[in-house]
């Protein structure tokens, strides 16, 4: 059993409770709009870190962060982005299991023709009444489940 955690939309902010929400991931996904160079630095002392470049990641420190980027984990192939409306594939094509995306900070998890799209929420500042959270994805084999744990 491997432990995926994601993350998005810290802008600048990473609470307590999301680091320890991630504690003891095997890896991380960090779906952009990170705020803080510093942030990648705690998150890469949890455990090997993918990240993407979000719409506010726009300092000298984040222009060579990808725009896009892959994960495999075991024999599920994850895509990561910060925008859905940015999707440079056809998911299905490369065989993605797995989108991870950020931008609207509303998690949610969808499963359309085959891919399991997550989007932990946002785990820095709160907009509007939406919750605090990450997600984590649980990969067996070929076989990966998605939950959204909401931060106190």
């Amino acid at each position: 059993m491997i432990r995926v955690g994601l993350i998005s939309d810290t802008h600048g902010l990473l609470r307590p409770q999301a680091v320890a929400a991630l504690q003891g991931c095997d890896f991380i996904v960090h779906g952009g709009d990170i705020g803080d160079a510093a942030i990648l630095e705690t998150l890469r002392a949890i455990g090997p870190l993918t990240v993407v470049r979000g719409n506010n990641d726009r300092e000298p420190w984040a222009a060579d962060i990808p725009e896009t980027a892959f994960l495999q984990v075991c024999d599920v192939l994850i895509y990561a982005v910060h925008d859905l409306s940015q999707i440079d594939i056809d998911p299905a094509g490369p065989k993605v299991r797995v989108v991870v995306s950020g931008h609207s900070h509303r998690p949610k998890i969808e499963e359309r023709g085959g891919v399991l799209y997550v989007n932990p929420g946002s785990a820095g500042p709160r907009r509007f009444k939406l919750p605090i959270a990450v997600a984590e994805l649980i990969v067996v084999g070929d076989a990966v489940t998605a939950r959204i744990v909401e931060l106190a």
